[in-house]
């Protein structure tokens, strides 16, 4: 019988609902991380809230363990490289709390409207100062969503619902979905200057992290109301502070901080600030739905195998794992390269495989380059459920075969349409196993995508990649890897740098100031 540990506070029908499926379960909750890493090595699979955290270490000791089932979104407090190294799967609970956290966003909107909790103190401490507290009507108000997924489709609809105009900047929403969602798609320059509220509901990401910057902030228009119940870190908090002194910004509500828990913020006692102890999951509806979501997913996959809203594998038969996992690794990666190096609205995207890779299923290849392309933006996506987020966006999914090889035995190529035009990128597998770039954009370059990456385009001449080593050197930065492509000579060339440590903004500053840099941004795989 598989055995399962439920480590942080989870409602009861998690338990119930194991022990129906024919799995034993303990309930041992509070401890700390040397004890966890203790008593690990006897259970097959973990359930876990936020509390636990799920490191090497826990995962080194854990020496029976097949699958972690996080009860909620967010799954920061779990390393998955190391889960996916000692093949551990990893699921969540993407769609248990949307409800929650979308009407959690409505509630702030409305708090602010109104200034209520500053009316409710004011009112309890005798003063009835009924003319402090002009509010505003949100009817006929412009709202502006940064994100228009899951959670923002929901918000829009409670708002039309309450009368209001709703506009979106989501990369991936396109014109067909904007209209199914009764939404106007434009850009985020044109958000901030249109909204009176602006709500986000974005994960947290490179591209995402401080989307709304001191810059930003700057655009919006006077008075706006600003929201956020998504993820601390999306907000400059400094630059926010800053513009509710001003008056520039007429109220602010975060129910996420860049460190949580946030028992100290400078933007605690800031005129027209509300803010919630990450409240957005919490009510006993979605409490309840995501913890029966991950018991039934767990016992599912320990009892029969059956994998749903894994973050680190796609549905697969047993026949087919073998054959297809180093595609899957190939496709994912060359998903998200693409995925980062892409800008603006993505209509389409294509997955063409040549010569043995044409031969093989081709479900799980498609659903792994849109797990690595989508994952960039969002870190509810999966191998399961990218396909249905892809087409939720409204994007189009081709799927090309040509059994005829082509300069390589076996080759994948994945392609996306953009306002810019068609881009590309391709790949191999060498030795069958080892998943390799072959081709970035239409210039030839061989690499591995691993780790750390630096990405520079720059014009082909004499002395660059000294200087470009001088450079990283004087940073203190250690190359691993160096590849290297053209168009032709003099041309345009494409350089791929693994580093030993994260490749910061400071460092990528420094390298588009080099003579001959047209772009230099960081991957990372």
């Amino acid at each position: 019988m598989p055995k399962v540990l439920i480590s942080d506070k989870m409602d009861p029908k998690a338990a119930q609902i194991f022990r129906e499926r024919g799995v034993e379960v303990d309930e041992i909750t509070g401890k700390t991380p040397d004890e966890l890493k203790a008593m690990i090595g006897q259970y097959d699979g973990l359930a876990i809230r936020s509390s636990t955290k799920v490191t090497k270490e826990i995962l080194d000791a854990a020496t029976n363990l097949k699958v972690v089932g996080r009860a909620g979104i967010g799954v920061d407090n779990v390393d998955i490289p190391s889960a996916s190294a000692k093949g551990v799967v990893v699921m969540n609970t993407p769609f248990g709390n949307s409800i929650t956290t979308a009407e959690h966003a409505i509630a702030l909107m409305f708090a602010l409207a109104r200034d209520l909790p500053e009316a409710d103190k004011s009112t309890q401490a005798g003063k009835w100062e009924k003319n402090r507290f002009m509010g505003v009507e949100v009817t006929g108000k412009t709202l502006g969503l940064i994100g228009a997924g899951n959670i923002g489709s929901i918000v829009a609809d409670r708002a039309l619902g309450l009368k209001m105009k709703v506009i979106a900047y989501d990369p991936f929403l396109t014109p067909e979905r904007a209209l199914e969602m009764g939404v106007e798609k434009m850009t985020l320059d044109d958000l901030l200057l249109r909204a009176d509220f602006i709500t986000l509901h974005t994960p947290l990401t490179d591209q995402t992290r401080n989307i709304l910057s001191a810059e930003n902030l700057a655009k919006t228009k006077k008075g706006v109301r600003i929201i956020n119940c998504a993820r601390g870190g999306l907000i400059d908090e400094a630059a926010l502070k800053a513009g509710l002194d001003s008056g520039h910004i007429g109220g602010a509500a975060l129910d996420v901080f860049v460190q949580e828990p946030a028992k100290e913020s400078p933007l605690f006692n800031t005129p027209n600030f509300i803010s919630t102890p990450h409240l957005g999951a919490s009510t006993n509806e979605a409490q309840v739905n995501v913890a029966i979501q991950v018991a039934e997913q767990m016992a599912d996959f320990l009892v029969s195998g059956g994998v749903t809203n894994a973050l680190n594998v796609p549905s697969l038969s047993a026949e087919e794992a073998p054959r297809l996992k180093p595609y899957m690794a190939l496709a994912e990666k060359l998903g998200s390269l693409i995925g980062q190096l892409a800008h603006g609205e993505i209509a389409r995207v294509s997955i063409h495989s040549e010569g043995a890779a044409a031969e093989l299923n081709q479900k799980p290849i498609v659903s792994a380059v849109l797990a690595g392309f989508l994952r960039v933006h969002s870190d509810t996506v999966n191998m399961v459920n990218a396909p249905f987020l892809a087409k939720e966006r409204g994007m189009e999914v081709r799927e090309v075969r040509n059994e005829k090889e082509g300069d390589y035995h076996t080759l994948l190529r994945v392609s996306v349409k953009t306002a810019d035009g068609e881009r590309s990128v391709a790949g191999t597998l060498f030795s069958n196993t080892q998943p390799r770039l072959v081709e970035l954009f239409g210039i030839k370059v061989e690499a591995d995508l691993v780790g750390n990456m630096l990405y520079v385009v720059n014009e082909d001449a004499p002395g660059f990649i000294g200087r470009l080593g001088t450079t990283l050197g004087e940073a203190g930065v250690n190359i691993g890897t160096f590849h290297l492509g053209r168009r032709d000579t003099g041309g345009e060339a494409v350089l791929l740098l693994s580093i030993d440590d994260e490749v910061t903004p400071e460092l990528i500053a420094t390298v588009r100031a080099l003579p001959g840099v047209k772009t230099a941004m960081a991957l990372k795989f």
